[in-house]
């Protein structure tokens, strides 16, 4: 009993504690297909995660804290002592390698009347439902480099590298952090495939079987080419011979003595 009330004194000594069991997750494949990619992330937004802790007549944001798992655990906290959150950046952590940056600052999701999922089936509705629904870490390729971009920059994630990530509700009015989520499990992005081992047939074949393959292609081009010719040149040598055995004729009739009419 008493190491419980020390567990539950401990996680709320500088930050609020949410529901154990709600941390970000990653998307499902039915909403976000090849998910993770080389440099992106799909996570699930926290729908209805943080109702019990609003308050009416307030406003609220939501920030996505990401860092790399190999980041140290002494260094994931999200808040100073003032329970104000960090405005940590890529760059500040070197891609969270120092600990977790900010990648996201986005509204509060509407749990009372989310969309609805038969909607993505709708061509028109689909980009808007998957909006409410995700969100895309690392899917800003130009903000590390565009010198007037001041809003919270989301680059491209490193490939073949784990991640946690975190939700944080803000109390906008007063700048502090009212709730979050637990650091989500591990989330690795997919790795980079050598030339020779990237699957581009539907049976699975091995970079071996795909040279041979390209080599015997080329041999039969090759082959086919030669017989072209190989038929080209016959028709063309016939053509060559009946025209000089027309001429030749032509000559010999022209060289025999027509026979003179008598005159009477």
């Amino acid at each position: 009993m008493c190491s419980h009330w020390v567990v539950l004194a401990f996680c709320c000594l500088g930050q609020l504690c949410a529901d154990q069991s709600l941390k970000p997750r990653i998307a499902a494949p039915q909403l976000a297909t090849n998910n993770p990619t080389l440099t992106t992330v799909a996570l699930e937004k926290p729908s209805c995660m943080f109702d019990s802790s609003l308050r009416p007549n307030k406003s609220y944001v939501i920030y996505l804290y990401a860092m790399k798992e190999s980041a140290s655990a002494i260094s994931s906290l999200v808040t100073d002592n003032s329970s104000k959150p960090l405005d940590s950046t890529f760059q500040q952590t070197s891609g969270g390698q120092l600990g977790p940056y900010k990648a996201a600052l986005f509204n509060v999701p509407n749990c009372a009347s989310p969309p609805k999922l038969a909607d993505v089936g709708d061509v028109n509705k689909v980009s808007d439902v998957l909006k409410q629904y995700l969100f895309r870490v690392g899917d800003d390729g130009t903000c590390l480099y565009d010198p007037n971009f001041l809003a919270v920059c989301n680059p491209p994630l490193a490939p073949d590298t784990t991640y946690r990530f975190k939700y944080v509700l803000l109390d906008s009015t007063e700048g502090i952090m009212k709730d979050q989520t637990l650091w989500s499990d591990p989330i690795k992005t997919r790795r980079v495939k050598l030339p020779l081992k990237i699957d581009t047939w539907p049976g699975r074949r091995s970079g071996d079987m795909i040279v041979i393959t390209s080599i015997l292609s080329v041999l039969v081009f090759l082959l086919l080419a030669g017989f072209l010719a190989s038929v080209s040149s016959a028709v063309m040598g016939s053509k060559d011979s009946s025209a000089e055995t027309r001429c030749m004729s032509q000559t010999i009739q022209q060289s025999e003595p027509r026979p003179q009419l008598s005159s009477k």
